[in-house]
């Protein structure tokens, strides 16, 4: 797998809500695990813009509630390093996926991260805008 280029702060943990950002029916998802994470004992994992997180659905259609999902980290709040600047965003957002990393939506309403654009370009080609 490919690394991500900048240095990203994880601003999220177990229990974080976070709003669903494309049109696969969920609204407001909590993170329940991230993938892929090998953490300290008794540690909570943390999770970043460009992790996977299994995720409990929240709010939504009514067929998609208490479902656990994938979704990909596309914006968080907490700042992280870019090269010689700091990005963060508004809010945090997620897109939900599948076992191959391919968006379960068709759009994307708000902005994506560029660190995200190496590992899953098929999220990126359905992003409106990515900073």
């Amino acid at each position: 797998m490919l690394g991500v280029p900048a240095r990203i702060t994880k601003g999220l943990t177990r229990g974080t809500r976070l709003r669903c950002d494309d049109n696969s029916g969920a609204k407001i998802v909590m993170i329940i695990n991230v993938i892929g994470i090998k953490a300290r004992l008794r540690r909570y994992p943390d999770a970043g813009v460009g992790n996977v997180v299994r995720v409990s659905v929240k709010t939504g259609k009514p067929d998609m509630l208490k479902k656990k999902e994938l979704c990909l980290i596309v914006r968080q709040k907490k700042e992280y390093k870019r090269g010689n600047q700091r990005v963060k965003f508004e809010d945090n957002a997620c897109v939900m996926i599948d076992d191959q990393n391919l968006p379960k939506g068709t759009e994307i309403k708000g902005a994506v991260a560029r660190e995200i654009a190496e590992r899953f370009p098929k999220v990126v080609a359905i992003a409106s805008a990515v900073v």
